[in-house]
């Protein structure tokens, strides 16, 4: 849950919501069903999504070895998830604290940048496709986290495997 929306229920015992404190309880209430629909659609369809993701990632590069490009698929599906959940939370540090830690450690082990750089442009063009604009319009920002999170630490020094 949203880390403020949190905080308004922590206090909840000493005394009533202020106006604002209600403003965004609302918010967060009213975009509620808006973000139910949006994770039901990305579960429903996640499977046709990264199949199709899979099958142009490996067109595309084709020079890549088979097991880089299923490391990075299965990294981007865990990704997603995270980024699922989090939107469903309305909640972005959820996504952040989830990756940092993953993504330092598989940036730093594996230099996968060229075929994420690809992967992730791949994964929102058939997300925009699937999802249609509204759930898309929900799901954006935790996708540009998780990807800001991802190229942060592809820019660190790597040890290629």
């Amino acid at each position: 849950m949203h880390p403020h929306i949190e905080a308004l229920f922590d206090d909840a015992e000493s005394r009533y919501l202020k106006p604002e404190e209600l403003n965004i309880l609302s918010q967060y209430v009213e975009s509620l069903p808006a973000r139910l629909s949006a994770y039901r659609t990305l579960r429903d369809c996640e499977l046709t999504v990264m199949q199709q993701v899979a099958d142009q990632l490996q067109v595309e590069l084709a020079q890549e070895k088979i097991e880089h490009l299923e490391r990075a698929l299965k990294n981007a599906l865990l990704t997603l998830r995270y980024c699922a959940m989090g939107m469903l939370l309305n909640d972005e540090s959820f996504v952040q604290e989830r990756l940092m830690g993953w993504f330092s450690g598989t940036m730093r082990f594996y230099n996968s940048k060229a075929i994420n750089t690809v992967l992730y442009r791949l994964l929102n063009q058939h997300l925009r496709e699937v999802l249609g604009p509204q759930p898309m319009q929900v799901l954006t920002p935790y996708l540009t986290l998780a990807q800001t999170l991802l190229y942060e630490q592809s820019a660190e020094p790597t040890s290629t495997k």
